[in-house]
């Protein structure tokens, strides 16, 4: 699959497309050296890379990747935290933050390919996404906990939400690291795939999802994320006004139309 285009957000992320997938864009965490630690850059990175791709009503699907062998992020930086005042690190905390919030509201579906570790914020980085696709190399986990800190990328509020508080509180007052099939069972993970093929087949699902209306898409999401934790009625509601959205779109009216002609739409996307 070739690259289109290439977009490089300072020196740790970069955005591609690929040929044939253009409506598809592939986040890529790009530090190898230190295995994809989240520095303080490396987070304006991926918050300015997130905030471009959600102004960008051409990307149909977001998918995750890294271009490190054997882990996809291995979390925060602790060499450079260790380093910060607690001055500096108050400081820092905002920019720490919107990595991983950038990733969470990417207004697309967002797929996340892992390999290898992830582990702290590494791993919160792919909970912030829709769907998970893990090799069998995988190792996930949210360890901060032995380290005297807790999970401040998302993992406290979005492990719960995957496999509930019980579990999920085993997992972060244990800080224990779990392998790639128990962490499909436990619902860690959503695909396992064999080793090395966790980012062409997370491309491949980014392509699936890609080939269906943009405007559904987002207001699917949408409905998706603001319903959780609703009661039934609640989140009925929040479905109602996702769905009125779109009714009257120029993408439901191609896909009404497209189904009844018995071809391929051609998404407006508006």
């Amino acid at each position: 699959m070739g690259v289109t285009s290439e977009q490089r957000f300072g020196e740790f992320v970069v955005v591609r497309r690929h040929e044939g997938q253009e409506n598809v864009a592939e986040l890529v965490l790009d530090r190898p050296r230190a295995m994809n630690a989240v520095s303080t850059a490396m987070a304006r990175a991926i918050a300015d890379a997130c905030a471009a791709l959600g102004a960008d009503q051409g990307v149909r699907a977001t998918v995750l990747t890294s271009s490190h062998e054997r882990a996809f992020c291995v979390g925060a930086d602790l060499k450079e935290r260790n380093s910060l005042t607690d001055a500096e690190l108050v400081r820092q905390r905002p920019t720490a933050r919107a990595a991983y919030t950038g990733v969470l509201e990417l207004p697309m579906p967002v797929v996340a390919a892992v390999h290898g570790f992830a582990l702290g914020g590494g791993f919160e980085l792919a909970l912030a996404c829709d769907v998970i696709v893990a090799d069998r190399t995988a190792v996930v986990g949210l360890p901060e906990v032995s380290v005297g800190v807790i999970p401040g990328g998302g993992g406290t509020q979005l492990l719960p939400r995957r496999v509930g508080a019980a579990r999920a509180a085993e997992l972060v007052f244990t800080a224990r690291r779990v392998e790639a099939a128990e962490a499909r069972e436990l619902g860690l993970v959503d695909e396992l795939v064999e080793a090395g093929r966790d980012r062409e087949e997370a491309l491949a699902l980014g392509g699936r999802i890609a080939a269906n209306s943009p405007v559904g898409l987002r207001a699917a999401k949408r409905a998706l994320r603001l319903g959780q934790g609703l009661d039934l009625r609640a989140g009925l509601e929040v479905e109602d006004a996702a769905w009125r959205s779109v009714a009257f779109s120029g993408d439901r009216a191609e896909g009404v139309a497209a189904f009844n002609e018995k071809r391929k739409p051609n998404w407006p996307g508006e």
